[in-house]
């Protein structure tokens, strides 16, 4: 049999089984990606509430499930085993998921984070000694940008069954001024409330606490606690204690200062 005639034997035995599998392939890539859009569209509708790294991996997970099924439809139109290959890739996973075991841990605890939403994107959280907003929540990690402009990245292994502080969107500044004895306080508590009131980072909703917290030695201690967005938590307390300051000094309300009382006794 010479060389032209067994590649056309060849050509006649595998070329439509080739071409059938190339065919069926492209379909599947084709189909993946319209599979996948629906699927999105799906996944983004309002009542649906779901975050955008959850949308994406529903469409990540169904695309690769269309693909693999695509696969296998083409190893078994060349004639391939497909049993013994599920097999084989079966044991590999298990040793694949020993040697990744970190990985795979980051990877559950992100889709725990994902489903259950302790917080979202554009939140205030403080976690594991780290604080800052949500800028990323993935698979394998949350990323955080802090007050100071760093950025830090947290995997979610060491996220999940620690204790969350969400901020949400707004915080509550905590400042306390000490008074003299001799101050009148119902001035002391207009001034302070006046302040507030022109402070335009200082939200009207909830409305800030002013109140006398402690009776101390030398001072009355009174309490500050107005609510601003996260974004102006501290400037907020930056101008209050400020303003205060100056609005004191204006109304001759004098600041209390710690005292001592030393008295020298003669000997008999």
């Amino acid at each position: 049999m010479s060389v032209l005639d067994t590649s056309m034997d060849l050509i006649v035995r595998y070329g439509f089984k080739v071409l059938g599998a190339l065919v069926v392939l492209a379909g599947g890539f084709l189909a993946s990606r319209w599979i996948g859009n629906l699927v999105y569209r799906w996944a983004g509708r309002r009542e649906l509430d779901l975050e955008p790294p959850v949308q994406m991996l529903i469409v990540r997970v169904v695309k690769i499930l269309v693909l693999a099924f695509t696969l296998l439809i083409v190893l078994d139109q060349l004639g391939v085993q497909i049993t013994p290959l599920i097999a084989g890739i079966g044991v590999a996973g298990i040793g694949i998921s020993f040697a990744l075991q970190g990985v795979l841990s980051n990877v559950m605890a992100g889709l725990t984070i994902i489903f259950t939403k302790p917080y979202r994107v554009g939140e205030y959280i403080e976690i594991v000694g780290e604080q800052g907003h949500v800028t990323a929540v993935d698979i394998f990690s949350t990323t955080l940008s802090h007050p100071d402009r760093s950025r830090i990245v947290i995997p979610n292994r060491k996220i999940v069954g620690e204790i969350l502080h969400n901020f949400g969107s707004l915080r509550q500044a905590h400042l306390k001024i000490g008074v003299s004895y001799k101050t009148n306080l119902n001035e002391a508590l207009a001034i302070i409330h006046e302040l507030l009131a022109q402070n335009p980072r200082v939200l009207k909703d909830p409305p800030p606490g002013v109140g006398i917290s402690a009776l101390g030695d030398s001072a009355i201690t009174i309490s500050i606690d107005p609510w601003t967005l996260v974004t102006d938590y501290g400037a907020a307390q930056a101008e209050l204690n400020r303003a205060i300051l100056e609005g004191f000094r204006a109304k001759g309300i004098e600041m209390a200062v710690p005292q001592h009382e030393v008295r020298l006794l003669s000997a008999p």
